[in-house]
């Protein structure tokens, strides 16, 4: 067989993410991950029954590029928001309680949200409340692979423990920039009913993270807390920060009046607060940011200027003035309320009914220039699918501590696809990017089909992605089934030069010749995944030896 015949997976991350099934999420390690932060099953067992979905089956890949790109974009925003024009600007459209001093803090858990294409990166939306964080943290330890040639986990070298130093350090800052002198003591997360909610089993995580630093943490309704001499309680005990999971950005309802007092008197620190949905969140604040008009007059910078026209897509309010021309390129166009969040109330134009149309255009809207989401395919039911993916940096003053994506089906991400959910994102390395854009040295996996009586023949990469594609069957192989070895090997001057890993799974290909990806048999009393290697379909060592004769035998 002929190198020419591989396929070079190993050296784009867009490549990674069509064909690459060798990195999954190990159940095993998952249980055995959140049975270690409250020492028993149970919140396994509450993961699975309330949020099914919220972990993908496979991660993402993005390229150093890309992420190099979201870090440009996150700290232009800074740069620009520092603006006093911007501030005025913003402050000045929104409640007073957002003018309010927040006692130095600024916000934790910024969450970046970007689509991104083979050409394209887009900033989508930015939130000052993204959840997800500490269920990435588990999701990153949680990962199996058996491909050398994935790096490890963005955006640093020090993993998911470095992450969650990172997150405690974040509370502290947020505290000491209070200008209070003592330790933090207690945080409270607060949320409305916190125990109905999907990412509920955050809240115990975080709970557990903030008790493993020595700090006392409660998990609360806002109609919980008492506002009761000049300091805001919780069973009546002093609260000293709030962790801010609301919705209600500018703490309007009435379940809000004690925090709300707390809050305007300087007792309590707010994180994240109404003015930093003001100043990042609000979605009129996509609108200032392509702009381009309204940024010279406040005095930003061309280079940044330049660098948010690139990657921000442009976005404008919808009103009776502009709707005959938003409808008439609606194709193009993303339709999100100005309060809205999680997606709700948000439409694709090329979605839209005229019904709809007329809530939208009476509804306090804005239009986004439509930027397509990254795709990734994964096997699932146990077909190969594509889905669909954004990417989320979680971020604090302006600097990136994670990179997670989100994989779903649909117009948004739902967190209600299986196989879908939140996905670590992979990417290659500085020097393994640079050599897979050379001919000098690169990666590549060569696929070989073994049968029962020994055999072993090449599956020719242009079939194999035809067939995981769907896009053609293959009446040779029908009605059989075959396990299938996958090797990643580096390459020299176009040649096979060294094994760096050996993937084992099961295929089998149905009476049309359709390719179908199996489940192996339960290992350790968990499944299986197709990537992973399977036990039960190595090869013998007579079969190994054919495959390194097909593999490195001369020309």
């Amino acid at each position: 067989m002929q190198a020419s015949s591989s396929r070079k997976c190993g050296t784009t991350a867009a490549a990674l993410n069509e064909a690459c099934f060798c990195v999954s999420l190990d159940q095993a390690a998952l249980v055995n991950s959140l049975t270690e932060q409250l020492g028993n099953s149970e919140l396994s067992e509450l993961l699975k029954s309330r949020c099914p979905h919220v972990f993908a089956a496979r991660p993402v890949f993005v390229s150093s590029l890309r992420l190099r790109q979201v870090n440009e974009v996150i700290q232009a925003i800074e740069q620009t928001v520092s603006s006093p024009g911007w501030r005025e600007h913003a402050l000045d459209s929104a409640p007073p309680i957002a003018r309010h001093d927040p006692r130095g803090a600024r916000g934790v858990f910024f969450g970046y949200d970007f689509h991104l294409d083979d050409d394209k990166l887009g900033l989508i939306e930015i939130n000052t409340n993204a959840g997800g964080a500490m269920l990435n943290v588990l999701l990153a330890r949680a990962q199996r692979s058996c491909c050398s040639g994935v790096v490890g986990l963005s955006p640093g070298q020090e993993g998911p423990g470095g992450f969650e130093r990172s997150i405690l350090d974040m509370f502290a800052q947020e505290w000491s920039t209070s200008g209070e002198p003592r330790p933090l003591t207690r945080v409270v997360i607060l949320d409305e009913s916190p125990q109905a909610q999907y990412l509920y089993p955050e809240f115990l995580l975080f709970q557990r993270l903030f008790e493993s630093a020595g700090i006392d943490c409660l998990i609360a309704d806002p109609a919980d807390l008492a506002f009761h001499n000049e300091s805001l309680l919780v069973d009546g005990k002093p609260v000293d920060l709030v962790y801010n999971r609301l919705t209600d950005f500018y703490l309007e309802g009435d379940n809000c009046s004690a925090l709300r007092s707390a809050y305007l008197a300087d007792v309590v620190t707010v994180t994240p607060h109404p003015q930093a949905y003001a100043l990042y969140a609000d979605k009129r604040r996509l609108v200032d940011l392509t702009n381009a008009r309204f940024l010279e007059e406040i005095g930003v910078d061309q280079q940044i200027r330049t660098v948010l026209a690139q990657y921000v897509p442009l976005t404008v309010p919808v009103g009776h003035g502009n709707a005959e021309h938003l409808w008439q390129n609606r194709r193009s166009l993303f339709f999100k309320p100005v309060s809205g969040y999680g997606s709700r109330g948000a439409y694709r134009g090329d979605k839209l009914t005229k019904r709809v149309w007329e809530e939208i255009v009476g509804g306090n809207y804005v239009a986004q220039s439509l930027v397509a989401p990254g795709e990734r395919r994964i096997v699932a039911d146990p077909q190969v699918r594509s889905m669909k993916f954004d990417l989320r940096a979680y971020a604090y003053a302006g600097e990136v501590q994670w990179n997670a994506a989100r994989v779903y089906q649909g117009q948004t991400t739902n967190f209600r696809t299986e196989g879908g959910g939140f996905a670590p994102v992979f990417t290659l390395g500085e020097e393994e990017e640079r050599a897979g854009s050379t001919e000098q040295r690169s990666h590549a996996s060569f696929m070989f089909l073994l049968d029962e009586t020994g055999a072993v023949e090449e599956l020719p990469h242009p079939l194999y992605l035809a067939l995981v594609r769907a896009e053609m069957a293959t009446s040779k192989l029908a009605g059989k089934r075959f396990r299938l070895a996958d090797w990643y090997v580096a390459m020299e001057d176009g040649h096979p030069s060294e094994v760096i890993r050996e993937l084992y799974g099961w295929v089998a290909f149905d009476a049309d010749g359709a390719y179908h990806p199996e489940v192996g048999p339960p290992e350790n009393g968990q499944p299986n995944s197709i990537g992973n290697v399977d036990s039960s379909a190595l090869p013998t060592p007579e079969e190994h030896d054919r495959i390194e004769g097909l593999l490195f035998q001369s020309e």
